[in-house]
């Protein structure tokens, strides 16, 4: 059975890579803080590969054809895709992909009734992976990627439930589809507050990000479930808080585990609460419940 050695999450945004020379040195700090952290964790668990999910940004297929869960099976992922380098403003990369992965979690899946579509070509990404790879150096490390990409945009968009759920279909697929030995790690890409190109383009609900990064930390999956509504994602922007739901596949993934908040910052022109976490994959709370 393989192993989920390895679970962070982290914003994305274009104005992390292509405004970062011109935000302030507080935040430039706390990006650094945070990324740094993240790629040292993922260095340090030496993975087999990294499952990815982060939104996309109706840059794949058809509003009237859009899939939840769109996977993506190449054994290269290039990007980012020429329409948006020069909006994200980072350099192109190549990333190694697993197809023995992807398929493995597309039939289990299928298996487990959970509908997920596959996708051989490479994707057209924008920051949802570029982001995190080149702040990471996913690509320099050599670290193998499987990406998926799911709908928080087109509504109805899969809520914390669905999502959860997901995740706990992958955390099967991973101990029980996959080979023995084999070492995972799971990235959550999105997030936290923000209304890309919406009436509020500039607003971060510093709130709200404080508030949802104080709930990962206690580790209390019930009230994350109950209170972090597409609704309540909306008030703090709509279209884009909701990519919060691709840490909800992590959480699924991994159960009630201790997590640390690597750091938070609230620049304007980033447009996007910025933060970062990573959950202790040592013993589960329950584990430790259940032991006194």
């Amino acid at each position: 059975m393989a192993e989920i050695v390895c679970a962070v999450a982290a914003s994305h945004a274009p104005g992390l890579v292509g405004l970062y020379d011109s935000a302030p040195e507080e935040s430039k700090d706390a990006m650094r803080t945070m990324y740094a952290r993240i790629a040292e964790e993922v260095a340090a668990a030496e993975l087999d590969v990294l499952v990815l999910f982060a939104n996309d940004h109706l840059a794949n297929s058809k509003v009237l054809e859009y899939p939840d869960f769109l996977l993506g099976m190449a054994a290269e992922h290039h990007g980012p895709y020429d329409w948006f380098q020069p909006w994200i403003g980072c350099r192109p990369y190549t990333l190694a992909g697993r197809t023995d992965v992807a398929e493995a979690v597309l039939r289990g899946m299928g298996r487990r009734g959970v509908k997920f579509f596959g996708r051989q070509e490479n994707l057209r990404f924008d920051d949802n992976l570029s982001v995190p790879t080149v702040l990471c150096d996913l690509d320099v490390n050599g670290v193998a990627v499987v990406p998926v990409l799911q709908n928080c945009t087109v509504p109805p968009i899969p809520d914390q439930h669905r999502c959860y759920k997901v995740g706990r279909a992958l955390g099967d697929i991973i101990r029980e589809d996959l080979p023995a030995g084999m070492r995972v790690g799971l990235f959550g890409s999105g997030g936290l507050s923000h209304e890309p190109g919406g009436a509020r383009y500039f607003y971060i609900d510093e709130d709200f990000d404080h508030w949802f990064l104080g709930l990962l930390e206690r580790g209390d999956h019930e009230k994350l479930l109950a209170d972090v509504t597409p609704e309540r994602m909306e008030r703090s922007g709509a279209g884009g808080t909701a990519e919060l739901y691709a840490w909800f596949v992590v959480l699924g993934a991994i159960g009630e585990r201790r997590c640390e908040v690597l750091g938070y910052t609230a620049y304007d022109n980033f447009k996007c609460g910025v933060g970062a976490v990573r959950w202790d994959m040592g013993d589960a709370v329950g584990d430790e419940r259940g032991s006194r």
